[in-house]
């Protein structure tokens, strides 16, 4: 390989790829040197070549590779040679989301648990690299191994095997400086300057879209108040830290009477009580108002399970006005992020005039067997819920976010895993705790229960130990 990589050299620094003088890096740095690999794009003898060089490292990877992805923009007219020679299916990783059609943010066809390989042009700190890590991961893709053209030697290596992936490059940028300079493209005095900026320059990492460091199963609901852009999380958190309970009660029943005593044995003993009005056959402003009396006298929070899913517009009336006039009584309501953001913002706008504080759950997963809510419908709801101050917390059934701040309602519990004729299934509580879970839904496990207190003290007892043992181990 040592004389394919002497003639890539050459070509780079012949067709322009290679500039001297004084630059700027995307990371900020100046520089002497300044490596733009797009012009190989005008050049597809020097490209090809260079792509089947590059692709000699998949010969030593430790993984089978089903799924090529090179990293935008440079690298994927290389990873599109790769994936076309080595007939291997490529995807393409967008560094904006679509605003329109499926609004993907990765282009291709592949299934969860397939490994893809990562194609770079250059690493300087690693952070587009680890951004697409990131990315691919909450698709479901595993990634361990990037192929790389240019080791700026600036950290990116080191970052990128500390986060996991291993890196086989063709050149460091010395090795490449060394190349020139044997023939003759440049002084020895030009590699002198490079080696001298490359000790003394090292890259900071910065990844844009890299979650917190911080593991939120790891602190307390008293700190996670403190992290939390939701004044409606900060409430929550500091009432199941004061309750010592995570159980949200569904109390989805026809009358009302029967939920309002549901209401008065569980109010002690529950954060919050769910609701879903539109099956209420004797609603009337008298059980909200009841309701509401109930909840300030148990200190409990009320949330109307509504799951508005429509554009701003109409969710705007649909929370604010109606019969229901959800706005004015629920502290809390879900919402299907599907119509996209516009639905926050309809929310947000059927709450003017309201001055009591008011939160919104965005649902990235369901409880039922079949569910659509999967893939990057998952990781596209967890960055609008991180994006909006008005979100609480995110309706899901597995770990699938670490922002401390935000609040993670997992339903489906009961004290066996069980499941309905209806696709529902359910967990248990250590199960829907160790998953993530920070407040647990639990309905007909109690509604239909015998003895509901004993029911209701059962599930309070087994989510609060199964959470102080989550923080205790993490501790």
């Amino acid at each position: 390989m040592e004389k394919e990589l002497k003639e890539l050299a050459s070509d780079f620094f012949d067709i322009g790829a290679i500039k001297f003088g004084e630059f700027i890096t995307k990371v900020g740095l100046k520089t002497p040197v300044y490596i733009d690999l797009r012009v190989l794009i005008a050049h597809p003898k020097i490209l090809q070549k260079l792509s089947k060089v590059l692709w000699l490292f998949s010969k030593d990877s430790t993984s089978k590779i089903t799924q090529i992805c090179g990293v935008p923009y440079t690298a994927l007219p290389i990873a599109s040679i790769i994936s076309v020679e080595s007939n291997i299916p490529m995807v393409i990783r967008r560094k904006e989301e679509k605003a329109y059609g499926t609004k993907k943010l990765i282009e291709g066809q592949f299934e969860p648990g397939e490994h893809c390989v990562i194609i770079e042009d250059i690493i300087t700190s690693g952070s587009s690299v680890l951004e697409t890590v990131n990315d691919l991961k909450n698709e479901g893709l595993k990634v361990t191994e990037a192929f790389v053209v240019v080791d700026r030697e600036q950290g990116g290596l080191k970052h990128l095997h500390d986060n996991g992936i291993e890196v086989k490059s063709l050149f460091t940028l010395t090795k490449l400086i060394n190349f020139l300079v044997e023939s003759d493209k440049i002084n020895k005095e030009v590699a002198k300057q490079v080696s001298f900026y490359l000790k003394s320059t090292p890259a900071p990492l910065k990844i844009s879209n890299q979650e917190p460091s911080v593991d939120r199963l790891k602190l307390n609901f008293a700190t996670r108040a403190g992290l939390s852009r939701n004044a409606m999380a900060k409430k929550l958190f500091f009432l199941m830290e004061r309750k010592k309970t995570t159980l949200c009660l569904a109390a989805d029943l026809t009358n009302f009477e029967h939920i309002l005593e549901l209401a008065e044995i569980a109010g002690p003993h529950i954060a919050v009580l769910k609701t879903h009005v539109d099956m209420i056959e004797n609603f009337s402003s008298e059980f909200v108002t009841r309701l509401q009396d109930l909840a300030k006298k148990f200190d409990f929070l009320i949330m109307e399970d509504r799951k508005f899913g429509d554009i701003g517009h109409t969710v705007s009336l649909q929370y604010r006005k109606g019969i229901f006039e959800i706005a004015e009584w629920a502290d809390i309501v879900t919402a299907h992020p599907v119509a996209g953001k516009g639905i926050i913002e309809g929310l947000k706008r059927g709450l003017k005039g309201i001055t009591e504080i008011r939160g919104v759950f965005l649902v990235a997963e369901m409880s039922s067997e079949g569910a659509l809510t999967t893939g990057s419908y998952i990781s596209e709801t967890i960055s609008m819920a991180k994006d909006s101050s008005m979100v609480a917390g995110v309706v899901c059934q597995s770990n699938a976010f670490s922002d401390p701040g935000l609040i993670q309602l997992t339903p489906g519990v009961k004290l066996s895993k069980t499941g309905d004729d209806l696709g529902q299934k359910y967990n248990t509580p250590e199960q829907v705790v160790n998953s993530g879970a920070d407040l647990a839904v639990v309905g007909r496990g109690i509604t239909e229960a015998k003895d509901k207190l004993s029911a209701i003290l059962q599930y309070k007892e087994q989510l609060w130990e199964a959470y102080k043992t989550r923080i205790s181990k993490t501790n």
